[in-house]
């Protein structure tokens, strides 16, 4: 009993100390009465509200933060989705400056080439015109010795001759002065031909160059203003320009060299097409001979034939006249049949084209301009049209509509290369267009002296190719 009391005791010893311990470490008096319990569990509770609107206000700046989080991560996407934006943008701006600035070099190297070729055709035809006046004053000078001297003309010597050998000399003696005079007179000829010829590759390559100058200062206009326009919307634009002339000067030397390439791979192919027409032309020739030879032979056959038959007639007075009847038969017959024939071809001709859009029928249509005027900014098939006036209003015939500017017709419609290129499809030369019409030819309204002309495809560097329809 006294055992069990003293384990109590030792329980409540402890429980009174560890409560004691818990309420001094949260501050708070130990209670003994009810009322003191309860002013605890007031203060208690006060404290608890206290944390409570801590962890709202905590939770409402949690709220405050996320929000604002979530605005910036909006923020964020705005400002990356405009910098992707004003990236393509620029993009876009590099490459419109690349080909604009490309186009530029190229007329730039054009007019280059074209200037060296005005002063090497310029001696070449000082050259031949010192040539042409050159024999032309020796040929004076021996019409006017000749007449002079009181020379003869060549029959009067002949006739003068005395004898047969005095003839045979004197018809030697003319024949050396014939041969003399017309191999002197071929000289002057040739050298006059060469001068003038000289002359118009000179007049041509002056034209070509005002015109070359004309579409350069079109097209800096342009570049001027796009790159104003730049300027004004980007403050780091420069970079961007002299990154984009960089790439113009590296693409440019590109597009010479492929052209350069393209021009001799068509040498070549109008070379091989030249041996083929020739080899073609030989083998006709070859044929019509013996096909002529062939109809000789028939032709005398058939004399042979008809002679045989008239003496056999003048035996038989009567047999001739069955002889004639046939004949009027069969020649009635032979005509009937080439009647026949000649109608059967006229039914077979083919149909005049209908002038629908395909790129044959643009290309054909083209073409039928060639030998009209060309007018700087004009846009007449008939009265004038210059490089781009001319492609507008070839394609506007055919209820095409593109664009005016030899630049915009660059970049419209599709790109297709060199080799893939088909009639009716516009070549783009830096500031100068033409329509293709196969075979590496074009026609274009080249320049004020020439007008609309013919020309190889490759005579300057090729930008590009489009293809409208």
């Amino acid at each position: 009993m006294r055992r069990f009391k003293f384990k109590s005791f030792n329980k409540y010893i402890c429980t009174v100390l560890a409560a004691t311990m818990l309420f001094n470490s949260g501050s708070l008096a130990f209670a003994t009465t009810s009322e003191e319990l309860k002013k605890q569990q007031k203060e208690l509770e006060k404290e608890q509200k206290e944390l409570e609107k801590k962890q709202d206000a905590l939770e409402s700046e949690k709220r405050s933060s996320q929000s604002g989080l979530n605005s910036a991560n909006q923020n964020i996407s705005a400002i990356e989705g405009e910098q992707a934006e004003i990236q393509a943008e620029l993009d876009a701006a590099n490459e419109e400056l690349v080909g604009l600035l490309t186009s530029i070099d190229l007329i730039q190297a054009d007019i280059t080439d074209t200037e060296e070729k005005i002063v090497q055709t310029q001696a070449e035809y000082d050259e031949a015109k010192a040539l042409e006046e050159e024999l032309y004053e020796a040929m004076k000078k021996r019409i006017r010795y000749m007449y002079e001297k009181g020379e003869l003309t060549y029959a009067e010597l002949l006739l003068q001759a005395q004898s047969f050998d005095d003839l045979l000399n004197k018809a030697e003696y003319v024949e050396s002065l014939y041969e003399y005079d017309r191999t002197k007179l071929g000289e002057y000829v040739a050298a006059k031909n060469a001068a003038e010829e000289y002359g118009d590759q000179l007049a041509e390559a002056k034209s070509e160059l005002e015109t070359s100058k004309y579409e350069l200062e079109e097209e800096q206009k342009y570049t001027e203003t796009v790159i104003a326009n730049y300027k004004k919307k980007y403050a780091n634009f420069d970079v961007q320009l002299a990154k984009a002339k960089q790439d113009a000067a590296v693409y440019s030397a590109q597009l010479q060299k492929q052209t350069s390439e393209i021009k001799e791979l068509q040498a070549k192919i109008d070379s091989k097409e030249a041996e083929v027409k020739k080899t073609k032309k030989a083998a006709d020739e070859a044929a019509s001979k013996e096909a002529e030879e062939a109809a000789k032979k028939k032709a005398a056959e058939e004399a042979s034939k008809k002679a045989a038959e008239e003496a056999l007639a003048k035996a038989n007075t009567d047999e001739d006249d069955e002889d004639d009847d046939d004949a009027d038969t069969d020649t009635d017959s032979a005509s009937a049949g080439n009647a026949s024939d000649s109608s059967s071809s006229k039914s077979a001709e083919p149909a005049a084209p209908t002038g629908s859009a395909t790129g044959q029928s643009i290309a054909n249509y083209a073409c039928k301009f060639v030998g009209n005027p060309y007018v700087a900014g004009g846009t007449s098939l008939t009265n004038g049209a210059d490089c781009s006036g001319f492609v507008y209003a070839v394609y506007q015939a055919f209820g095409i509509s593109v664009p005016r500017s030899s630049y915009a017709q660059a970049a419209y419609g599709k790109a297709v290369s060199y080799e893939n290129a088909q009639p009716g499809d516009v070549i783009y030369y830096g500031g100068h267009v033409a329509i293709y019409l196969g075979g590496g030819r074009i026609v274009h309204a080249s320049t004020a002296r020439t007008g609309i002309k013919y020309e190889n495809a490759t005579y300057r560097t090729i930008l590009t190719i489009r293809r409208f329809i």
